[in-house]
This record gives C-alpha cells, sequence and structure tokens, in this order.
C-alpha cells in the first residue's frame, strides 16, 4: 500500500469514526455500534471509500488480541475467588443452557453439523460487555442486584471466550479428519502449559529489568513485545494468538506491573478495536437483509427470545432476583457480543460455516445489538421505577454511650473507629439500607443501628439526653440540617460537631448555633497546597506558614461573609476585596511566622477559597 493510499484509507476512518461514533453515543446505542455503521457506510457494498477489506481485516486482528491481553490482566485469582457464586454458578449455567438449546436449534432446525453447531450455540450465547457495562452505568444500576448478576455473568463469557476461540481450530481439523486430531490437541496443550510455565518465571524478572531504565517508550514496547510474541507463539503451534495473549494477561493478572501494564497497552486497544468493528461492517453483507429480510428478523426475535428466556429463570432461581430484576437481567443480556464476530469470523475462514451463514448471524447480533438499548428504555418505563427497599428502623440498644454519630459513611466510620479505639461508648444512626447492610457484611455492627437520626424518637432511644456531643456526619446538606435543627431543639445543651459540604452549608449550620462547622475538604486541600509549594522548593517552614496564612485570612472572611450571605453581589464584592487582601498580606511580611502563631487555632476551619453557593 502505497503512502498517499494509507493516508488517504486512514483519513476516511477517522471522519467517519468522529462522525458516526458521537451519533450513536447521542441515541444511546453505544460506541460499538457507531463503529459498525462506520464501517458499512464506507465498505464496498455502500459508499465504497475503502475495498481492501482484507487489508483492514488484518490490521484490526490485532485489537482483539490486544482486548483479550486486557480481560486476562483483569481476571485475577483473588477476584475471581470473591465473585465464585456468581461468576461460577449463574455465569456457567447461563452459558451452558444457553450453548446447549441454540446449538440444538442450529443442528435440528437449520441443518448444521455437530461441530458447526456448536461453534454457533458457543458464540450466540456470549453478550456484549460494552453494551451492558455502557447501560448500567449510563442507569447507574452497576451496584444494584440485577447490576452486579449481570457483570458476574458478562465476567463468565469473557473467559468462556477464550477457549470457544481456541476450539474453533480443533473443531475444524475434527471436521476434516471426521475425528479429533490427536497430535493437534497435544501441540495446543504443550503450548498452553510452555506459556505458563515459560511466563511465570521469565516475564517479572524482564519487567523489572525494563522498569529500572525508567523509560516509559521502553515499557510500552516490553507490554506489546510480551503480548506479540505470546500470540505468535500459539500462532505458530497451530492456535489462536488471541489464547496466548490471554495467557500472557493471566500471568500477569497479580503482578504489580500490572496497572502499569494496562496503561500503556489501552490507548493502543481502544483504537484497534474500533478499527475491528469497523472492519467487520465493511464485511457485513446488507444485501442478505434485503434479499432474506424475514429470515433476518426471524433470527433476531429468536435470539432475544431464546435467551431472555433462559436467562429469567437463571436469574430468579440460582440468582436470586425479583421478578422485575430478573426480566432486566434478560433484556440486558439477551442480545449477542463484540466476541461472537471474532468466533464467527474464526470458523468461516476456518470452513465450520459458510459466508452466508456467517453473513445471517453477524447480521442478527448486530441488529440485537441496536435494538437492547431500546428495549431497556421501554422495559424501564414499563416497570417504572423500583420501590425503595423498605424497612423498619432499628430498634436500638445502648448502654450510656457519649456520643451519637449521624450517618455512618466515610466520615462517620473514621470517626467511630477512633472513638472504638479510645474505648468512648457511641451510637451510629445512618438511614440509608444498603450503607447498613454493607457494613454488616463486614462484621461492624456494634452500636450501628438503621435510623433517620432527624427523628425525634430515634434520638431518644440513642440516649441522646445523656450524651455529649452529636457528630453529624451526613453527606446530604438538607439532612444535615433537619438533623441539627432537632439536636438544637430538644437537647440545647449538647455540643454539635457538625460536617458541611461547602460556604453556604456551613452558613445555614452557624445560624443553628454550631460554632465550628468543618468542611469535607479541609485538610486534605490544606495539606495538598502546602506540598505544592513544599514541591516547588519552598522550605517546608516557608509553606506550612503560607498555608496557615491563608487559612486565618479564609476563616475571618468566611465570618464576614456570614453576616451577609444572603446577599449576592456582596458575597462577590468581600470575596473580590480578600483576594487583593491575601495579595497585600503576602507582599508585606515573606518571613515566616513562628510556630507558636501558625498553630494558633481560629474558632472557624474553612478550607479552600471556595464561593460555591
Amino acid at each position: 500500500m502505497d503512502s498517499h493510499h494509507f493516508l488517504e484509507t486512514a483519513l476516511v476512518f477517522l471522519v467517519a469514526t468522529v462522525i458516526a461514533v458521537p451519533l450513536t453515543k447521542r441515541f444511546k446505542l453505544g460506541s460499538v455500534m457507531g463503529y459498525l455503521v462506520a464501517g458499512i457506510v464506507i465498505g464496498p457494498q455502500e459508499l465504497g471509500l475503502v475495498s481492501d477489506v482484507e487489508g483492514v481485516n488484518t490490521a484490526s486482528e490485532f485489537g482483539v488480541v490486544l482486548m483479550l491481553f486486557v480481560i486476562g490482566l483483569e481476571v485475577s485469582p483473588q477476584r475471581l475467588w470473591v465473585m465464585r457464586h456468581q461468576v461460577f454458578g449463574t455465569g456457567l449455567l447461563q452459558v451452558l443452557t444457553t450453548s446447549l438449546v441454540i446449538g440444538s436449534i442450529a443442528y435440528y432446525a437449520l441443518g448444521l453439523s455437530t461441530n458447526a453447531a456448536a461453534i454457533i450455540g458457543g458464540a450466540l450465547a456470549l453478550s456484549s460487555t460494552a453494551f451492558g457495562l455502557q447501560i448500567l452505568a449510563e442507569r447507574k444500576e452497576a451496584g444494584v442486584p440485577y447490576g452486579r448478576q449481570a457483570f458476574a455473568i458478562l465476567l463468565f463469557q469473557d473467559i468462556a471466550a477464550i477457549p470457544l476461540i481456541a476450539a474453533v481450530p480443533l473443531l475444524a481439523s475434527a471436521s476434516a479428519h471426521h475425528g479429533f486430531d490427536v497430535r493437534a490437541v497435544l501441540r495446543t496443550m504443550g503450548a498452553i502449559v510452555a506459556v505458563m510455565v515459560g511466563g511465570r518465571y521469565l516475564l517479572r524478572p524482564v519487567f523489572r529489568f525494563v522498569a529500572r531504565a525508567d523509560a516509559v517508550e521502553v515499557s510500552t514496547a516490553t507490554a506489546l513485545l510480551v503480548v506479540m510474541g505470546t500470540a505468535w507463539l500459539m500462532e505458530m503451534v497451530g492456535v489462536s494468538a488471541t489464547l496466548g495473549a490471554f495467557l500472557a494477561g493471566v500471568l500477569l493478572a497479580d503482578s504489580e506491573y500490572r496497572h502499569d501494564l494496562e496503561s500503556h497497552i489501552e490507548p493502543f486497544k481502544g483504537l484497534l478495536l474500533g478499527l475491528f468493528f469497523i472492519s467487520v461492517g465493511m464485511s457485513m453483507d446488507v444485501s442478505l437483509l434485503l434479499r432474506q429480510p424475514l429470515l433476518v428478523l426471524a433470527l433476531v426475535v429468536s435470539l432475544l427470545l431464546v435467551k431472555g428466556a433462559l436467562l429469567w429463570p437463571l436469574g430468579r432461581i440460582v440468582g436470586g432476583l425479583d421478578r422485575r430484576d430478573a426480566l432486566r437481567l434478560a433484556v440486558l443480556l439477551a442480545c449477542g457480543g463484540e466476541f461472537a464476530f471474532v468466533v464467527l469470523k474464526l470458523a468461516r475462514e476456518q470452513g465450520l460455516i459458510t459466508s452466508e451463514q456467517h453473513g445471517l448471524q453477524v447480521l442478527a447480533i448486530t441488529l440485537s445489538m441496536a435494538l437492547t438499548p431500546l428495549l431497556v428504555i421501554a422495559m424501564g418505563r414499563q416497570l417504572g421505577s423500583k420501590p425503595k427497599k423498605t424497612r423498619e428502623f432499628d430498634t436500638i440498644k445502648a448502654d450510656s454511650p457519649r456520643v451519637i454519630i449521624a450517618g455512618y459513611g466515610r466520615m462517620g466510620q473514621i470517626v467511630s473507629r477512633v472513638l472504638r479505639a479510645q474505648g468512648i461508648p457511641f451510637v451510629a444512626l445512618d438511614h440509608s439500607v444498603e450503607q447498613i447492610d454493607l457494613v454488616q457484611r463486614f462484621g461492624a455492627t456494634d452500636n450501628i443501628f438503621y435510623g433517620d437520626p432527624a427523628r425525634p424518637e430515634m434520638l431518644r432511644a440513642a440516649q441522646a439526653d445523656q450524651v455529649e456531643v452529636v457528630v453529624l456526619a451526613v453527606d446530604d446538606p438538607q439532612a444535615s440540617l433537619r438533623t441539627a435543627r432537632v439536636v438544637r431543639r430538644l437537647y440545647p445543651g449538647v455540643k454539635i460537631i457538625a460536617r458541611a459540604r461547602n460556604r453556604q452549608h456551613v452558613w445555614r449550620l452557624m445560624d443553628l448555633g454550631v460554632e465550628a462547622p468543618v468542611r469535607e475538604t479541609l485538610y486534605s486541600s490544606l495539606k495538598m497546597t502546602r506540598q505544592t509549594l513544599e514541591a516547588l522548593g519552598m522550605s517546608p517552614e516557608q509553606a506550612a506558614d503560607k498555608v496557615e496564612r491563608f487559612r486565618r485570612h479564609d476563616a475571618e472572611l468566611l465570618k464576614r461573609q456570614y453576616l451577609v450571605y444572603d446577599d449576592d453581589a456582596r458575597i462577590v464584592q468581600t470575596t473580590r476585596e480578600a483576594l487583593v487582601d491575601l495579595d497585600q498580606l503576602y507582599q508585606a511580611d515573606a518571613e515566616p511566622e513562628p510556630p507558636s502563631e501558625r498553630d494558633r487555632p481560629t474558632h472557624v476551619t474553612p478550607d479552600d477559597q471556595d464561593v460555591t453557593r
């Protein structure tokens, strides 16, 4: 390929991607669909802007190799062990049952050979990881029960794709020789053992040697060398290159170089995977859709119905989901997936399926993926928002607590750990069922109860009339203010230590008599500022002095603005005046103050110069 033709082809790819991907993401169809549409449009069957489909396919296959390597990096034994029940329970059953049912349909209804039916059943059992995780992230449902179950199934499918890809050449060989080729099987097993043993004893010393060079480009080259080397070795013995890449990733999943490797590979993986999906779109036989629309439609509907019908009972019985969540799981994972493109393409090249069968399956998978976001949206509207988990407030049993912690999130937990270590009795209240369930999973259940700290009966049950301090660690400013009002009204003698989100929240708490609200980013932001000044060459004493001057100056500003915080114009004016005053303060005295002055406390301790209302 000459340089002019190469630049022209690259420009076509980039323009198509820049136009198609944002459009499909705008309509919530995902980036994968954008790449497929771009490939269809620029391919030989439509505009014909790119004619060298085989050359593009060859280059794009490396994207799949890199994707398998990154998946291998994610498959650490510890992670699999934590999720073993979901991954190897529901995930394994889903792949086996779906493969068996779809394979049987392909064998008996479509008249395919046993090996071809097995490959098609396994390929269509896989769902789209890219679509599934993207939809869960957009709908903020990755942490709900059905979202966790979907992630576990997708993780197992990614793992199951590896042996499925490796099995294609073996099944093709078995079809050619009317039985399994024992030599091919032994050769495959020997190559896997060689990669596993050699990688375990060679890879870490190699990366340790390269790390000493402290050169990013060499680290990137080493990562690519490992991926390409293992892929080449597996291909030389007649095994899929993707299996070698996956094994290399697994070998390094628990190494200290895992995250560094992933950061080097990720940019290449994203670009080349996009190229792979474009090549799939270019090779897609759209004329089949025009010639046999009913057959394609029947394949799409059958795929969605069969997979959905099998996923629903698995989610209910094995996954322990309710009916609504099981239906959401079935709709989300009923489509085909990216790995099916890889498996079916390899099966066509090995002669297991014909070009027409390949084209029909690819069309059905693509259309099922395009329909999935629309089906998820329609299902969400039909089911409506899931009712919140209801639960009766806990009965509080406490022995003369001295502190009540309202809110048991990140800040509340830190306070409680210190109090527990000091032997100070306390009661912690949180109004989130999920947070309490999470805490109980880790065994920290003593003196931690589910309840709304803004309700007077909860405070009475927590013996608020006997405590000395109420710590408001609630992350919701409005809930914090409600609790502060109730505590101040019913127990005026109790001291309130309150977490504040921003300046406005500080001022509202001060209205309720809270003397020194502590904003969330106070100490972290000041410490970061001090470290930044020291990194720029300032001495620790000077850096501490500059930060402390700013803190005291901002504390005075906060008190002045508290008097006029309902007047936006005055707030803006005082902020501008404070910036000028601070500049003059630093210029007037460049000498650091004595440590005793820096350590002198102030009544209000705000963090950075934040004018967020």
